[in-house]
């Protein structure tokens, strides 16, 4: 192996070298390690810096915030699906009910009116006490519209009670009908649950689901309501006298009915 490449002057930089020269002439010249333009470039200058900043401030600024979630009252007639649809509930009646399982229940076929849901968010905890007496302030306020049509007769507040009510009512009124043949009918649609609702039939889709004792939809109940009764159609006495009256105009009597109607 030849020895030469031991002693191989070393590359130097056409900078060094220059260095080098004007070093030997007793002047030190300061050479700028970049360019002019290097330097320029690696520096922002102070408009575009504030530029960078405005940019930056009105992204901020116009950043849309996230919508803070609203509370609803639920009124007779609601469905989740419904009121999913008129509030614009992203996943629907499913996230609906997902964010207010514990105001609503184990069951989201039934929302009872005068609970508060939360709409955009998951709702607080509801107590049990909490809920049950604002239930109880929306019946009362119902009842106490309509005790002075009701009849003095004192009933239980049962289903037994609930159609001997309704019986007397419809003597009054010329509507025909039997015990027997009312507690037949309220086992097979609500099994005697006066809150019972229908979210998921033809009629629900149609925004007007069954309720009540006798699964009464809204213009069925309004269109043979009975005076001396509730106007509302979750009431017991008022659903089951209303049902009857319609039975009896399309069927004859209530007893007369065996299946959907």
């Amino acid at each position: 192996m030849s020895a030469s490449g031991k002693h191989r002057r070393p590359k130097t930089s056409p900078l060094a070298r220059l260095l080098a020269v004007a070093g030997t002439g007793g002047i030190a010249l300061a050479l700028p390690l970049i360019s002019a333009s290097g330097a320029q470039a690696a520096q922002p200058t102070a408009t575009t810096a504030s530029t960078t900043t405005a940019k930056a401030t009105g992204a901020k600024a116009t950043a849309p915030a996230a919508a803070a979630p609203k509370s609803y009252s639920v009124v007779a007639g609601d469905t989740l699906s419904k009121i999913a649809e008129s509030h614009s509930v992203s996943g629907g009646w499913k996230k609906l009910y997902e964010d207010n399982r514990s105001v609503i229940g184990s069951d989201p076929s039934v929302i009872r009116p005068g609970i508060t849901l939360t709409i955009g968010g998951p709702a607080k905890a509801t107590s049990a006490a909490a809920t049950a007496k604002t239930l109880a302030a929306s019946r009362n306020s119902t009842a106490a519209a309509d005790r002075s049509a009701r009849p003095t007769t004192l009933y239980a507040n049962n289903l037994d009670g609930w159609i001997r009510q309704s019986l007397e009512i419809m003597a009054q009124h010329g509507i025909p009908g039997t015990y027997d043949g009312i507690h037949r009918n309220v086992l097979r649609e609500s099994s005697g649950n006066p809150l019972a609702i229908n979210n998921w039939d033809s009629n629900a889709a149609a925004g007007i689901p069954s309720k009540g004792l006798l699964q009464v939809i809204d213009p069925t109940f309004r269109a043979y309501h009975v005076p001396g009764t509730a106007a509302d159609s979750y009431d017991p006495v008022a659903n089951i006298t209303a049902a009857c009256n319609y039975a009896a105009a399309r069927y004859g009597s209530i007893d007369n009915v065996n299946s959907a109607y």
